[in-house]
């Protein structure tokens, strides 16, 4: 091959590489932003900014998504009360006036009991066995069942783990102390303590404070020490109550509307639901971090810790079973997801006992030695 005719073939090489990279880029280009069209989502938190570990938990959320798509997929988070009250969260992703919402969903029981167990019930599964019951155990599809209802699909976000059982502004030594007692709580463990003679007051979290500084309520329930300590309440009541038997495991939910879900493709979907599962692991492994100090700097300032009795244990179990005959015996659907929850408690705390109980059992004894 002459050197003219090398020369000639490598400028036409060039230009024809030059034109595929050209075609190529021209056609990666489309294929591309379709893959990766940008989404603009606002999320609404029934709680306030102050309880950084539970809202910091959608910050989390949101954060992560827009890392993972590297920022063509935006969610711009909103504490209770900017967009809508920390109780109504819901109602405003069924209306599509938000894409989601971060709320535990047994604020919603009014509107379907069922979903009282994808948060927890009353002497329900602590927060690894809701988990499994979640993704194992046949939860999913009973709870998003029941919030199909109201064009929403929901996933796991955040749990508290096993609850206190709140500040007290009297020492509750048997059931005969709670009758009368104006008590903030939700859920079925609202009901369930109606049965004893507690009337129950459902108010948002950052209403909590001043109702129970006004004597508007006698006591109230949040969450753990990390966030009670941050809404202040061991300075307006000083007995400081544990367990909080009506959640054992608080499971929260991302709540997503199902017209903003069923557009998104499905691997920002798969995106926002590995996600969900981040902010899940995150809150939990945070307040098991936060939660010693703030339990001891309570107990500096002023509060009294205080177990329930036994007597007062056995009661209000009784009173919950009761309850849940009662509302399975009025409600096929309720029936169905008791009956699975219970099934699922029963199995796992079999290995419990056998498990982290025995050897959770044994380490707590022996603090101070290991």
């Amino acid at each position: 091959m002459s050197q003219k005719t090398s020369g000639v073939s490598r400028r036409k090489l060039l230009a024809a590489s030059g034109a595929a990279a050209a075609a190529t880029t021209a056609v990666a280009a489309p294929a591309i932003a379709q893959s990766m069209p940008e989404v603009k989502w606002r999320m609404t938190s029934s709680f306030p900014k102050q309880l950084d570990v539970i809202y910091g938990a959608a910050l989390v959320l949101a954060k992560a998504v827009g890392e993972a798509t590297d920022g063509r997929f935006q969610i711009q988070s909103f504490a209770a009360g900017e967009i809508a009250p920390g109780l109504q969260a819901l109602d405003v992703v069924q209306s599509g006036s938000v894409e989601c919402a971060q709320t535990p969903v047994y604020f919603y029981t009014g509107k379907d009991p069922v979903l009282a167990f994808g948060t927890g019930t009353p002497f329900g599964l602590n927060a690894r066995q809701q988990h499994a019951w979640w993704h194992h155990g046949g939860g999913a599809e009973i709870i998003n069942a029941s919030l199909a209802k109201f064009n929403a699909i929901g996933f796991p976000a955040g749990n508290s783990g096993t609850q206190m059982g709140g500040f007290f502004r009297k020492e509750i030594n048997s059931v005969d102390d709670l009758k009368g007692l104006k008590f903030r709580i939700g859920g079925l463990g609202g009901q369930v303590l109606a049965k004893l003679g507690v009337v129950p007051q459902n108010i948002a979290p950052g209403d909590l404070y001043p109702a129970l500084e006004r004597g508007t309520i006698d006591a109230a329930e949040f969450t753990v020490p990390a966030d009670d300590e941050k809404l202040g309440l061991h300075r307006v009541a000083k007995y400081y109550y544990y367990p909080g038997w009506w959640e054992g495991g608080a499971m929260m939910h991302v709540v997503v509307g199902l017209d903003a879900w069923n557009k998104l493709p499905k691997h920002y979907q798969a995106i926002f639901q590995a996600c969900a599962e981040l902010a899940n692991n995150n809150m939990i492994s945070r307040f098991d971090a936060l939660n010693p100090a703030a339990l001891r700097r309570m107990i500096g300032q002023g509060a009294e810790l205080r177990a329930f009795s036994m007597p007062l244990m056995e009661t209000s179990l009784k009173a919950a079973n009761e309850l849940y005959a009662e509302m399975a015996e009025k409600n096929e659907n309720f029936k169905k997801a008791l009956d699975s929850y219970n099934s699922f408690r029963g199995e796992s705390l079999l290995w419990w006992q056998i498990g982290d109980f025995s050897f959770d059992n044994f380490m707590v004894r022996t603090k101070g030695r290991a």
